[in-house]
């Protein structure tokens, strides 16, 4: 049975169209107390980022969970590996997160980990599906859940990230950028570095509610760029807006992505006989990364985009690290999620261990040139666009130009209605070419834009 509301990180879309309505999260939040909260008297964790609507489907939640007899401990601004880590620490029966990650203010979503701070498996997911198209009730007064703000709930996240790395280390004369992107990790990523004795200039950190990843941030990385050649810091470490994605810079500016931190924390594993079984990548790692690990003696095992499918595979595999280009970075043998502040401590480590700056450290893994554009669906369902003549006729050309030495890959987004265009290979121009080409097919279809 497929699932109708969740996709590959929850359940997300617009704020004020469905799902992400008042009443529907009500449902959700009374229907996830039935599936998750473990019966009457049961505890959930619900935290957010620092999106307007955040404050709307917070209360919402809160009302469902306790029409279903369960109680809730508000954390308000948290980052999700936040949650995910005071959800297992605190005994509760879930967390909620209410975010839409790396997306604009004027989307949120909602996703869930389960007791063991782990996200969801399909088939819970399915089961909570199922209970939303049941007729909503209510237990009696005497019964209804209450409501309780864990105050307390920054510090603790604090200390656990510090933990994560041998406390013998004192990072002073490090002088490191922190963009926070206006959202959750606002209030504690400069602090978590600071303790450590780094100097942190901060950035992104004065949220309003709609600037959240507005021009700053992972998925705009150019603030951090331009503030640490300015400030002449050592690197900058780039957040997204709930805090479970990491892109960083080297002191020259240079962008190191999701691929090149798997490639520092890989041998940085393997050099402390920490490395277990292989490294987990999607079918977007670059091949570059495959190739530099191989030379280290570490396999790439790729899996479809989406944290939950790395998850999957390191869990059934019983592997500890794994991550995607855009920053999602797991360290299993550190934490249960992916978490950004956790992931760039690792890196942190690393180079205290080994005297090197994060440029050397990176050294040794050549990109291949890969283009992503992606392309607006409007109104057609995605199928249809990956079903069509002339889209399959254009990615047939494209691997016929780059001669088996390239790849062509077309996925809908888990999180937004878009098309994603790849195309990697040897070739920058062919790549760019390319990649336009089957773009171009595919906003023929959509009648659309970016």
């Amino acid at each position: 049975m497929g699932r109708r509301y969740f996709g590959t990180d929850g359940i997300r879309g617009r704020v004020g169209e469905w799902p992400i309505t008042p009443e529907f999260v009500l449902k959700l939040g009374w229907a996830a107390g039935k599936v998750l909260g473990g019966g009457e008297g049961g505890k959930v964790l619900i935290g957010k980022d620092t999106r307007i609507s955040g404050y709307l489907f917070e209360s919402a939640l809160e009302a469902g969970l306790a029409a279903a007899g369960v109680h809730t401990r508000m954390l308000g601004p948290m980052p999700t590996p936040g949650i995910a880590y005071l959800t297992r620490t605190l005994h509760a029966d879930a967390g909620i997160v209410i975010s839409a990650s790396h997306n604009p203010h004027h989307d949120n979503g909602i996703k869930f980990f389960s007791s063991s701070g782990q996200k969801l498996p399909d088939a819970v997911e399915v089961e909570i599906e199922a209970m939303i198209d049941q007729p909503m009730d209510s237990v009696s007064s005497e019964r209804l859940g209450k409501v309780v703000r864990l105050e307390d709930a920054r510090g603790r996240y604090i200390e656990f990230c510090k933990a994560t790395i041998p406390s013998r280390m004192d990072f002073q004369g490090l002088k490191i950028v922190v963009d926070c992107a206006h959202g959750a990790t606002y209030h504690i990523a400069p602090d978590v570095f600071e303790e450590i004795g780094a100097e942190v200039i901060a950035i992104g950190v004065q949220p309003d509610g709609l600037n959240i990843n507005d021009g700053c941030g992972a998925t705009a990385p150019e603030a951090v760029q331009a503030a640490v050649l300015e400030h002449g810091a050592d690197l900058g470490i780039a957040l997204d807006g709930d805090g479970d994605r990491l892109i960083m810079l080297d002191h020259q500016g240079r962008i190191r992505d999701g691929d090149d931190i798997l490639y520092v924390l890989a041998r940085s594993r393997r050099r402390s006989g920490e490395m277990v079984g292989e490294v987990v990548g999607t079918l977007m790692t670059n091949l570059g990364l495959e190739l530099a690990l191989r030379e280290q003696g570490i396999g790439l095992c790729r899996v479809k985009v989406g944290d939950r499918y790395i998850m999957e595979r390191l869990v059934d595999e019983g592997w500890l690290l794994g991550g995607e280009p855009s920053g999602h970075i797991i360290c299993l043998d550190r934490t249960t999620t992916g978490d950004g502040i956790v992931s760039a401590l690792q890196v942190l480590a690393e180079m205290h261990e080994t005297g090197r700056s994060l440029a050397e450290l990176c050294e040794g893994v050549e990109k291949f040139p890969q283009v992503l554009v992606n392309v607006g669906l409007g109104e057609h369902p995605a199928e249809a666009i990956l079903g069509a003549s002339p889209v399959n006729a254009a990615v047939v050309e494209a691997e016929r130009r780059m001669n088996g030495e390239g790849r062509v890959l077309l996925r809908p987004s888990g999180t937004e209605p878009l098309i994603r265009v790849m195309v990697e290979g040897g070739d920058p121009e062919l790549v760019h070419e390319m990649a336009d080409s089957i773009a171009d097919e595919v906003r023929g279809i959509c009648g659309g834009g970016h």
